[in-house]
């Protein structure tokens, strides 16, 4: 008689949520719990993003971004049109208004080729026109299969499809510690939460905001340490619902770190735009002031987070304005989009971004996964993480099997 598997999960997020059901279906009769603090699924990251569907513009061909990212487009799609999740391919366009932008507007192109995204091709301003019409910019790179879903309600459907499936959610139920056992009969891992500990034969950590605290509990390395962004979204009035037909977006610069304010549909036919990025004084703190006063210590005392400021204080300069003034926000959009200009509305509840950063300042771009003994901690999985779940579960599943 063969002894069932024993698996554990940490973290109801949409990763989280994806690993879980993904290793029910995959081990038959397997015994698998998913571990989650609050007392519902996508709680943090997953229920505070834009909702964007990434097709992989921007990402370092051959990276576990490009290729997790392209995968999950595929596997998210289909699992929206099983479940009914709401789902919308509306389409995007980078939109260059400068020569300086039209020449990084070509980079992203031959970076989006190579990573296979489909349809994707440069436009110039007539191009941009039919597509956009409202739109301004000498030139623009149309992907047409970028898309808007709803990653909560997604969650909430894995979830519930793992639990039908046979897997065991315990909600409010937090996660201290993972503590490694070598056996005889092989590694297994205990995991310490609040209220019992239990020892599995396998366990995969997607603590997301907590990923560093949880990793140096478990005695594992602190670093690459998590300094968090927060990201503030702005919801226009009804009356500019229909003033765009998809996603639109600057081209990047260089210069900074993160990728600009972008004009989005949301998928209940509203409008946004948004994020700014800027250094959140607390892990979990979505209103007001958001203060958390250890997580601002932790920050405080991280040396890496000061030399990624010390080189960016421009980045700084730029973001603290879109923070303080809607109208330097709105005013950011309109100039890629002059129909938003002195457009009103109001601030939807902020996200909060979970960047890994290494000792020397830099911020790691791509996923990262560690392993230890009968554990694997994700340490690192920012945009494109949502659009990526099922495809960084895919990934996880298969390597945790050849241990």
């Amino acid at each position: 008689m063969s002894v069932k598997k024993r698996f554990a999960v940490i973290g109801a997020g949409i990763i989280g949520s994806a690993v879980a059901r993904g290793l029910v279906r995959r081990y038959e009769g397997a015994d698998v719990t998913l571990y989650e603090k609050e007392n519902h699924p996508a709680a943090h990251q997953t229920g505070h993003n834009s909702g964007v569907v990434h097709a992989g513009l921007y990402y370092e061909p051959g990276s576990l971004k490009a290729r997790l990212c392209r995968r999950g487009v595929s596997l998210l799609r289909d699992f929206a049109h099983e479940y009914n999740v709401a789902f919308e391919e509306c389409g995007k366009v980078v939109v260059a208004t400068s020569d300086v932008e039209v020449k990084r507007l070509g980079g992203i192109h031959d970076r989006a080729r190579a990573n296979g995204v489909p349809d994707v091709e440069l436009l110039n301003r007539d191009g941009l026109a039919q597509v956009e019409p409202n739109a301004q910019g000498v030139a623009a790179l149309h992907s047409p299969h970028t898309g808007i879903i709803d990653y909560r309600s997604l969650t909430e459907a894995l979830v519930a499809d793992f639990r039908k499936s046979g897997g065991r959610v315990r909600f409010s139920t937090a996660v201290k510690k993972v503590e490694q056992r070598n056996g005889v009969a092989g590694n297994t891992a205990i995991v310490h939460a609040n209220v019992d500990s239990q020892e599995y034969d396998q366990v995969i950590a997607c603590a997301g905001l907590q990923a560093d605290r949880l990793a140096a509990r478990s005695g594992e390395d602190r670093n690459p340490s998590v300094v968090p962004f927060f990201g503030q979204y702005f919801i226009l009035e009804p009356r500019f619902n229909d003033v765009v037909n998809g996603l639109i977006s600057p081209v990047p610069d260089p210069k900074y770190p993160f990728l600009g304010v972008h004009v989005t549909r949301r998928i209940d036919g509203g409008l946004m735009i948004g994020p700014n990025a800027f250094l959140s004084f607390s892990r979990e703190g979505y209103t007001g002031l958001g203060l958390n006063v250890p997580d601002s210590l932790a920050v405080a005392t991280d040396s890496g987070f000061w030399r990624f400021a010390a080189g960016n204080m421009a980045t700084a300069a730029r973001e603290i304005a879109g923070v303080l003034s809607i109208e330097k926000f709105v005013a950011e959009a309109a100039r890629y989009v002059p129909a938003l200009d002195g457009a009103d509305g109001h601030r939807a509840t902020r996200g909060i971004r979970a960047q890994a950063m290494n000792r020397d300042g830099t911020l790691v771009d791509d996923f990262v996964i560690d392993r230890a003994g009968a554990t694997m901690f994700v340490r690192n999985a920012p945009s494109p993480g949502a659009t990526s779940a099922l495809a960084i579960a895919e990934h996880l599943i298969d390597t945790a099997a050849l241990s």
